[in-house]
């Protein structure tokens, strides 16, 4: 028998949450994932494919739904870990997790579904700000309530912001001109998806992360805008235009946008322009960092992430 934590996955057939049950599964956590009936049952190329793969991987499904409390308890009470890795449509809909973990009374640590920005130490304008709140409430009811945690924050996906470096509405890395917020100097941190979920799992057991932000911030995945698009013009072997867009522009084209993109991009406003990535040290007192945490972690850097644009 494993000695290892047994860990539930709520949100596990979501875009983080895939990356997180295979990377439980392949560290040899005995690993549970909450799923509906109606999700196993699901049609959908894509969901369907990974309701399979996690089959055959041996991963325990546990029927129930984040809606019904009996269902999320009874699941609670067979695992030692609980992970959410739910939407941010659903991150206020996390109390009823806690309350399940309340009543469970058996759970040694809760990750609530973070991975992004440290919601503590931003510098948001709406709707971010409201976006950020809302899991920054989360952590505050968690503490109340006494419930032991890892936050983790990971920053930014590399799936989302290397696939276009950051151009709404592109599909590739721009090939001759890129738009740059600000002026592209504030240090960001870029993190491809395995690595974040490979990083959260080596944390479960671990006493150091305990009632700690887990930050991923590995030094060569850690680059301002500018030197990104320098690495990116070596690769390609040619100099793009960068066009600086000025923080008030930015502001406007906020105010401007509708939902969802109004979002994106004060999301985008908050990393490149306020560089709440890393403006501010990790101090003992409530955070470590996960690449000294876990040298032996072979992860991808963001140099090497660029090269299968090439």
């Amino acid at each position: 028998m494993s000695n290892k934590s047994k860990v539930l996955v709520i949100g596990g057939t979501g875009y983080i949450g895939k990356f997180l049950v295979e990377a439980s599964v392949r560290s040899g956590h005995p690993t549970f994932l909450l799923i509906r009936k109606s999700t196993e049952s699901d049609r959908n190329p894509s969901k369907y494919s990974t309701i399979r793969k996690f089959k055959s991987a041996g991963v325990s499904f546990v029927y129930g739904d984040l809606y019904d409390h009996e269902s999320l308890v009874k699941a609670i009470k067979q695992v030692d870990v609980v992970i959410s890795a739910l939407g941010s449509e659903q991150a206020s809909d996390q109390v009823k997790i806690i309350a399940a973990i309340k009543e469970s009374g058996n759970t040694k640590r809760f990750f609530p579904s973070e991975f992004g920005n440290d919601v503590d130490r931003v510098n948001a304008v709406e709707p971010a700000k409201t976006f950020f709140g809302a899991k920054a409430q989360i952590r505050r009811i968690i503490e109340a309530e006494g419930i032991p945690y890892t936050y983790v924050s990971s920053n930014s996906f590399a799936g989302y912001f290397i696939r276009t470096i950051s151009q709404p509405g592109g599909t590739a890395p721009p090939m001759d001109k890129i738009n740059i917020s600000g002026d592209g100097n504030p240090k960001i941190v870029v993190n491809k998806e395995e690595d974040i979920a490979t990083y959260t799992i080596k944390s479960v057991d671990d006493p150091r992360t305990l009632n700690k932000i887990l930050y991923i911030r590995p030094p060569h995945n850690t680059y301002s805008f500018n030197e990104i698009v320098s690495l990116w013009e070596k690769k390609i072997g040619k100099t793009l235009e960068r066009i600086y867009v000025p923080e008030e522009q930015v502001l406007k084209n906020i105010q401007e946008a509708s939902f969802p993109l109004n979002l994106m991009l004060s999301i985008s406003h908050s990393v490149f322009i306020k560089g709440d990535h890393t403006n501010f040290e990790i101090e003992p007192s409530f955070g470590v960092e996960a690449s000294e945490l876990y040298p032996d972690v072979k992860y991808t850097t963001l140099d090497e992430y660029l090269d299968q644009f090439v």
